[in-house]
């Protein structure tokens, strides 16, 4: 009878991607469970990896705080919009995948003790895009930041704005940075974070615009690409364009804080930047904290700021003021009369020149 000997398999050379992850940094293999426990950093090399929406919510708030509004909110596909693939086939692919409705994620929640309202990206779906649903809730975040008199938190994790919406995409810029203007009128502060890929729409409109401007480390943040860029000035790069740390050097960024720092790094920011008290006695107050608009003061204002004042006209003599104003009448009278005397002493009054 033949004996048969057992086969030996070359080393595998792929390994299962629910079980293990190789860092882009420094090649090295990473075993998922132990990476989640160090919130996703290399422990090698310190690479940041992306994390998940709610994996990023866990990470900053308080356990159990976190309250999600406007879950509902889904993007629709008001251009009919066609590539590769029709446009509701890769939301639908997006959803599953990522089990969001679409690319943001906004609530109420706290960090050690301090109430925020907050909003968070998720790269993956649809590399984080920014669509109509994404751009409506950090417009309500920010709305609700300043109508509750909480800080706003955004972390920003995005390609840019949605193609796929056209438009109506790249009309989210505007409404944001609206809503964060008017926040900063109500002096509610803004904390920006902004994590690996922060480009494109998003980093033009609400992602720079905090009052403080966090990073994680080697983040890429910029507008276009850095192939795009070097094109465009036809000049070489400098090393670690678009990086973190390059934004930061340059005063882009505040502060680039590692993955592990940033909570604590938020909360401190918390205890000093606290919203304003708007309360004025006897002021009425709109739904957003901001005075109530009165519609006759406004065009009392606009008046007197457009129309012109009436130029003095002249005396019927020809005689002014020394500003130019008409003299009064009763001036006029007692300088063409002649000087008076008394009735009762019958003597002149000082500067009489007696006639002969």
């Amino acid at each position: 009878m033949p004996i048969k000997l057992p086969s030996f398999r070359s080393r595998r050379e792929s390994y299962p991607p629910d079980l293990w992850t190789k860092c882009p940094s420094c090649d090295e293999m990473l075993f998922n469970k132990q990476l989640d426990k160090v919130m996703r950093v290399c422990p090698s090399c310190g690479h940041h990896f992306r994390l998940s929406a709610a994996m990023r919510l866990g990470q900053l708030l308080d356990p159990g705080t976190f309250g999600e509004r406007d879950a509902g909110l889904q993007s629709v596909d008001p251009l009919g919009f066609v590539d590769q693939k029709p446009y509701p086939d890769r939301l639908a692919a997006a959803q599953v995948a990522t089990g969001m409705r679409d690319a943001a994620v906004w609530g109420t929640g706290a960090i050690e003790g301090r109430a925020v309202a907050i909003c968070v990206m998720d790269f993956g779906f649809m590399g984080g895009s920014m669509g109509s649903v994404v751009g409506e809730k950090v417009t309500r975040a920010a709305e609700a930041a300043l109508a509750e008199r909480l800080p706003l938190v955004v972390v920003s994790a995005s390609g840019g704005a949605r193609m796929q919406e056209g438009t109506l995409a790249l009309m989210q810029l505007a409404k944001t940075v609206a809503a964060l203007e008017r926040l900063k009128a109500g002096r509610v502060p803004y904390l920006s974070v902004m994590t690996d890929p922060t480009t494109g729409g998003v980093f033009a409109s609400y992602a720079v615009l905090g009052d403080v401007n966090l990073a994680e480390p080697n983040a890429m943040i910029g507008f276009a690409g850095a192939r795009v860029a070097a094109g465009t000035i036809a000049q070489e790069l400098p090393p670690g364009f678009q990086r973190s740390e390059f934004l930061f050097r340059h005063g882009f960024v505040d502060r680039v804080v590692t993955r592990a720092e940033l909570r604590g790094e938020l909360s401190a920011l918390l205890a000093y930047l606290t919203p304003a008290s708007l309360a004025v006695p006897g002021e009425a107050m709109d739904a957003l904290m901001l005075p109530a608009f009165r519609p006759l003061s406004f065009l009392s204002a606009l008046a007197d700021r457009v129309i012109p004042d009436p130029e003095p006209e002249a005396s019927a003599d020809g005689r002014s003021g020394p500003d130019g104003s008409p003299r009064p009448a009763t001036a006029r009278a007692s300088a063409a009369s002649p000087p008076a005397t008394s009735a009762a002493t019958g003597r002149r009054h000082p500067g009489e020149v007696e006639r002969g």
